[in-house]
């Protein structure tokens, strides 16, 4: 019998990758980060221009304080998609996770103006009032 070259990987079916992300929607509310990105793994290789799955990813690098992961996945959201107030909320999140306060009020002062939702408001008075204590 003779062996043949390895190929590339087969892609994942649409369906399969489809079903992936729901089950990683499914896993992420049930609070298992970590099962949400092994679920979304296939959807992430196959799909890398879908900003819907960039930004689930980044939720869930966020629930698992895999906060530079976190960041790039927002990032990548906003490249595709730059008025998804969101990720801008959600990246500002993740920069104050990190300290980097500055970076991080920029980023939640857009996700306001975009969209002034109390949670929104609330995080940049947050990043806020720690930058004026520290400068203080």
């Amino acid at each position: 019998m003779t062996s043949q070259p390895a190929g590339p990987a087969p892609r994942p079916s649409a369906n399969r990758v489809f079903q992936g992300f729901r089950r990683a929607e499914r896993l992420l509310a049930e609070n298992r980060p970590l099962d949400a990105l092994q679920a979304l793994s296939p959807a992430l290789e196959s799909q890398p221009n879908d900003a819907s799955v960039h930004l689930l990813a980044g939720r869930a690098y966020l629930d698992s304080a895999q906060l530079h992961r976190a960041e790039q996945a927002f990032t990548r959201v906003l490249e595709l998609d730059p008025a998804d107030h969101y990720a801008r909320f959600a990246l500002g999140k993740a920069l104050q996770r990190q300290g980097r306060l500055g970076e991080a009020k920029g980023q939640l002062h857009l996700a306001v103006v975009m969209d002034p939702r109390p949670e929104y408001q609330e995080a940049l008075g947050e990043v806020r009032a720690r930058i004026a204590s520290i400068t203080d």
